[in-house]
């Protein structure tokens, strides 16, 4: 069983494998950040620092999808493809986790000083 699921997942490919995770990452990253700023009362500052935050998250995100193509058509045996593809989606969910979480330090500072 587990091999058939293995075998469907690299017919995927890993360049579009990494584009669904991507995808996903982004949604709950976008929904981790306003529902922190709304919890820390955010202010419409908060709320523009979101709108670039998400601009950066897509810029790196296009950069991340370049590579996985070009990774694939570079000629690495799966085995080698596997391991990069597990190391960078263990760094996309972690960056998308704890880049929404830095909102909770900046909402209390920019409360303490604006009040």
């Amino acid at each position: 069983m587990a091999t058939a699921v293995g075998n469907r997942a690299q017919d995927k490919g890993f360049a579009r494998r990494i584009s669904s995770h991507l995808a996903a990452a982004l949604v709950v990253f976008c929904l981790a950040q306003i529902f922190i700023v709304a919890k820390m009362g955010g202010s419409l500052v908060l709320h523009l620092g979101i709108i670039v935050a998400i601009g950066g998250y897509g810029i790196a995100a296009r950069g991340l999808e370049r590579r996985w193509q070009m990774l694939e058509q570079g000629g690495l045996s799966q085995g080698g493809l596997a391991l990069r593809f597990r190391r960078d989606i263990l760094q996309l969910w972690s960056a998308s986790i704890l880049g929404a979480l830095l909102w909770i330090p900046v909402a209390i500072i920019f409360r303490f000083i604006f009040g």
